[in-house]
């Protein structure tokens, strides 16, 4: 039976790097039925590139399909939200795509998230020591837009002059949605050097209203080169900001709405970055109030940070005073929870990483058809293996298989803490050693370098004003077992998992329930919707932590003495 309509129904819409995700949640955040549908990518060296008609034509199948799985028909849909990856989008005065590829495919309309062509532009922006980057950490990432579109402007100079509208994928989906151009503070914070706090004495969340975009820096986009940009109020990049959550536009147009199965009107929050999203989707999954209960609200929720743990992860903390933190991103004003400073650390590539470590092995195929013969994931297998091989080598515990193997987790350069897109990965210890086993131990040494890296990451907030004590963990990694319980080990915190897996798409559905009104704000509808599933401790052997404070500082001094051989080879060169 469809969903009364005395009973709400709060839909999500996350478009990934792979795929776009849709679901449906009632008003406790139950997950009543989710959806994807395939998303098209083009790579060619370091440009990675997507269309936003194809990601459209995604995003339709996977609402269309989540709403049928639900059985939800579309007037009990009280509002929805938009997350994406945060790539950057291309479109012209008929919001028609326009490339930004140098094949000239005009599909090719997106610069996708991860795309690290910009490496060069992003340097020559940060040799200008403009205020505006002491809010990303002291400079901005190739990941990040200026430095796109000053490649863009470089590159494609017929693309650059044809651009109408240069927007964060998640703020051109709910313009898609809406036909209503308001950016997100969310996106325009953390991707596009907006000074969010330029509004902080002038509006509460509770104010909800587009607010004039008054924090672009134009002395900033006029030094790198992108003073064009700024011209006629910023129209090209975002006259208008919001909170995330806000009410855009009268809600879905009808031509989005026929598309998507849904009635025009519906409610559309303005967007979030995913792993932001992710972050709102469970930061208020706390087990018990009670046990901080001495802890004012405002502040328990400064002592937890959110690993979003996909394709790369997403470290995210917040803080009511700005933090200043060298190579970590932020502060950022209400670009997750309204009224909160955002600190984001992050790891490039995590799941990526394991795929390529697991892919690039020559036991892999072997793996790959016990997995399939036990109709089980190469992950569920692996993590199967370790306990008998610990048992096999009588080792103390399973961590210590690894005592010869240390991984730099740096393939994808290293985002936080030390900010150097030039880092590379290190395995050390390796032997001619081809078994499954072999793999099994790289696959764990892998993990623990990864989770070295958010304890160094934790670490490094905490020494610079965070008081963190306790992580959530959502998205893909998050469901596996050995994954977290590492993190919990080396970082020595406990890991909250939120009742519901699909967190993104919860974060995303908490916007369209706030722009329905159906809660006053983000926070709000969080501790609504948000709810706690496991918790897993740290391991109370004393041995365990030992070995991981010893394996933690060769972690450390892996990327050292890779900084020492960077400098002998440049000097051998000159």
């Amino acid at each position: 039976m469809p969903h009364g309509s005395a009973a709400s129904v709060f839909l999500g819409v996350d478009v990934g790097t792979g795929s776009a995700r849709a679901g449906l949640f009632d008003e406790k955040g139950k997950l009543l039925g989710s959806a994807s549908s395939p998303i098209q990518i083009w790579k060619e060296k370091d440009c990675i590139e997507q269309s936003s008609t194809d990601i459209w034509h995604a995003v339709c199948a996977a609402v269309k399909s989540a709403c049928s799985l639900a059985n939800v028909a579309s007037e009990d849909v009280a509002g929805l939200g938009f997350a994406a990856t945060c790539s950057l989008v291309a479109v012209d005065a008929d919001d028609s795509p326009v490339s930004v590829s140098l094949s000239g495919d005009t599909r090719r309309n997106i610069i996708v998230w991860m795309d690290h062509r910009a490496v060069n532009q992003a340097e020559r922006i940060n040799a200008t020591n403009s205020p505006v980057l002491q809010y990303c950490g002291g400079g901005v990432s190739p990941e990040m837009q200026a430095p796109k579109l000053l490649w863009v402007k470089e590159n494609l100079q017929e693309s650059w002059s044809m651009v109408c509208r240069w927007m964060d994928l998640s703020d051109w989906l709910a313009y898609r949605a809406t036909g209503d151009d308001t950016r997100s503070l969310c996106t325009t914070v953390c991707k596009w050097t907006y000074l969010g706090h330029a509004h902080m004495e002038q509006w509460k969340e509770s104010d909800s209203r587009d607010m004039e975009a008054c924090g672009w820096d134009n002395v900033f986009w006029e030094e790198i080169g992108l003073g064009d940009l700024v011209k006629g109020n910023c129209a090209k990049i975002g006259r208008s900001v919001a909170f995330p959550g806000h009410p855009l536009g009268s809600g879905l147009t009808p031509t989005a709405a026929k598309e998507l199965g849904l009635l025009p009107g519906t409610p559309v929050g303005t967007s979030l970055i995913d792993a932001h999203a992710g972050g709102v989707g469970v930061m208020e999954s706390v087990p018990d109030a009670g046990s901080k209960a001495a802890l004012s609200d405002e502040h328990a929720i400064c002592h937890r940070m959110v690993l979003v743990c996909g394709t790369s992860t997403c470290h995210m903390a917040v803080s009511k005073n700005r933090l200043f933190i060298p190579g970590v991103w932020g502060p950022f004003w209400s670009a997750m929870i309204p009224e909160f400073w955002l600190t984001e650390g992050g790891q490039s590539a995590t799941g990526a990483l394991l795929d390529y470590i697991i892919e690039n092995h020559v036991a892999s195929p072997l793996l790959s058809n016990h997995a399939a013969s036990q109709s089980i994931s190469i992950f569920e297998l692996l993590n199967k293996m370790l306990p008998s091989m610990s048992h096999e080598k009588n080792s103390p515990f399973l961590s210590a298989l690894t005592q010869d193997t240390h991984v730099l987790p740096d393939f994808h350069g290293n985002r936080s803490p030390v900010a150097d897109p030039k880092s590379k990965g290190v395995i050390y210890g390796l032997t001619l050693d081809t078994s499954e086993k072999h793999l099994a131990l790289l696959y764990l040494a892998t993990i623990q370098g990864i989770a070295y890296g958010t304890r160094h990451v934790v670490e490094h907030c905490n020494a610079h004003g965070h008081k963190i004590d306790t992580l959530l963990a959502c998205g893909g990694l998050a469901k596996n077992s050995v994954y977290i319980q590492e993190h919990a080990d080396i970082t020595g915190c406990p890991i909250i998992l939120p009742r519901e897996n699909e967190s993104v798409l919860l974060g995303a559905a908490v916007l369209g329930a706030v722009a329905g009104k159906k809660f006053p704000g983000v926070r709000d509808a969080m501790k609504a919707l948000n709810a706690a599933g496991k918790v897993v401790n740290p391991s109370s052997d004393p041995r365990v932590k030992k070995y991981h404070d010893a394996k933690y500082q060769i972690f450390r001094s892996l990327y050292e003495q890779q900084l020492s051989h960077r400098s002998t080879m440049t000097e051998a060169l000159q």
